[in-house]
């Protein structure tokens, strides 16, 4: 015996065939990776605004703060949103933050694991 969809779904929740399910499947992970990044994003944001020490002590916050908003920019862009002015107000994200998006913090300052001199040659 095939299992079949029940008969009392509304016809948009019908899945047609294996695709449909593999499709339905793969737009509720994009939304629940996407809700993860944004509160990534808002707690990031919150340590960044709450941090009231020296200025060295910062600096790692900041590129928390702007890692995780580029990872969240990143998401956006696969769920098909590409316009993120309307997230940039919504966070409140602050222009330092948004300065440092796609700077890779971990090799020394690049952009995407490269040097400035390296991203030039690229």
């Amino acid at each position: 015996m095939s299992p079949r969809t029940p008969i009392n779904l509304p016809s948009s929740m019908r899945f047609q065939t294996g695709v449909d399910v593999l499709q339905a499947e793969l737009a509720s992970e994009r939304a629940s990776t996407l809700g993860r990044m944004g509160r990534a994003v808002e707690t990031a944001l919150a340590e960044l605004r709450a941090h009231t020490g020296p200025a060295a002590e910062r600096e790692p916050l900041l590129a928390a703060a702007s890692a995780a908003v580029w990872y969240y920019f990143i998401q956006r862009e696969v769920c098909g949103a590409l316009n993120h002015r309307d997230a940039i107000a919504h966070y409140a994200i602050p222009d330092d933050v948004l300065a440092r998006l796609g700077r890779d913090h971990r090799a020394g300052g690049g952009v995407a694991g490269l040097t400035a001199a390296a991203w030039r040659k690229a």
